[in-house]
């Protein structure tokens, strides 16, 4: 399924983040950058060491205490098929009370305004928080597909936003979100 939004393409598809060929994906990361599990792991698997290695000199540099909830952050691909990867990390699930609909747009929106400010005009999100972090897909792909959707209004320099859905049913419910959010 697609739409257009302003001069972008915004895709939704089943897959595997880690196989995509825009130039930059987007890494749901914890706080520690040094990988864990989900799309966190598998990225940092197939990437190879190299990711991790610059993940430590941005932890080292400028993150001490770990990439806070919202910010955003640029390694290379490693050995993926993407340029670049951008990490990120998502609110925990805490009941919908604790700002969460406010943080996890502000990972989609950082992640984003990196992008544009890297030169990147292809981008890859999965479904941020929506694995260990427990975020209900449901509320989760409406933030994300109206977060991408506002900035794709206002920044033209993006030519495509993909959200890659690991199964056939989050495909489903963002499918379901879009029809929604677009008409």
């Amino acid at each position: 399924m697609e739409f257009r939004v302003g001069k972008a393409v915004l895709r939704l598809v089943q897959g595997d983040i880690t196989e995509q060929e825009t130039e930059a994906i987007v890494n749901a990361a914890n706080p520690s950058l040094m990988g864990g599990g989900g799309v966190d792991g598998a990225i940092h698997r197939k990437g190879g060491p190299t990711i991790r290695e610059e993940c430590a000199r941005i932890r080292e540099r400028d993150w001490p205490d770990g990439l806070p909830v919202g910010e955003a952050v640029i390694t290379s691909g490693g050995r993926l098929k993407a340029r670049y990867v951008i990490h990120t990390v998502g609110p925990i699930w805490r009941g919908g009370n604790k700002r969460e609909p406010q943080m996890l747009a502000r990972a989609y929106r950082s992640s984003l305004q990196l992008a544009v400010s890297r030169g990147i005009r292809t981008i890859s999100f999965p479904s941020i928080s929506t694995g260990a972090y427990g975020y209900p897909v449901e509320k989760a792909s409406r933030v994300a597909l109206k977060t991408v959707k506002e900035f794709l209004e206002k920044e033209d320099r993006l030519e495509e936003v993909r959200f890659v859905l690991f199964t056939e049913g989050d495909l489903r419910v963002y499918e379901e979100a879009a029809r929604e959010l677009f008409g």
